[in-house]
């Protein structure tokens, strides 16, 4: 016999029943599957990234090969074309006008396009930012700013792949 106010020792086996019934209806799958010759991978594998300007953009495009792999060997079906627009602002301000604090941000609009006809299939933006400490040695600053640019870049990398990745399960096999 229970007590009572005692906790119910039902109570912990109904909400576990709920949860599975409730995860028994989820359509979830799983964004590459069929491994490397699933659909989305080799979607990815024929997008041809076109150049970027800049440091940042040689950082990007390279994060950007090594995760969309080059295993196609054939003509690209897609073209991946990236725009970036970096910015480092001051923030930190001491009395004496000078910085002590830094943001550094990364923007990238990027569009996939068919590259046989040049539709346009995504068109869309990512972005990330870094705090950098201004510190008393320039070259410690200097140093600050380009290691955040490298995360960034692979941020940013990371964010176009990943919605490219997802636009190609939406629309399922390419014909």
């Amino acid at each position: 016999m229970r007590r009572p106010g005692a906790p119910s020792r039902w109570g912990p086996v109904a909400l576990l029943l709920i949860a599975a019934l409730a995860l028994s209806g989820c359509t979830l799958r799983p964004l590459y599957a069929g491994g490397g010759a699933g659909h989305v991978a080799r979607a990815l594998e024929a997008v041809e990234i076109a150049p970027m300007p800049g440091r940042a953009g040689w950082l990007v495009r390279t994060a950007l090969e090594d995760r969309l792999g080059n295993g196609n060997g054939g003509a690209p079906r897609y073209r991946l074309e990236v725009e970036l627009d970096d910015r480092i602002e001051g923030y930190g301000i001491r009395i004496d006008n000078a910085v002590t604090r830094e943001r550094r941000t990364l923007r990238a609009r990027y569009r996939l396009v068919d590259a046989a006809v040049g539709t346009v299939l995504l068109d869309a933006t990512a972005g990330s930012d870094a705090g950098i400490d201004v510190v008393g040695s320039e070259y410690a600053t200097v140093a600050a700013e380009q290691t955040a640019l490298e995360r960034l870049a692979r941020d940013i990398a990371d964010q176009i792949v990943s919605r490219v990745a997802l636009y190609h399960a939406r629309t399922g096999p390419a014909r």
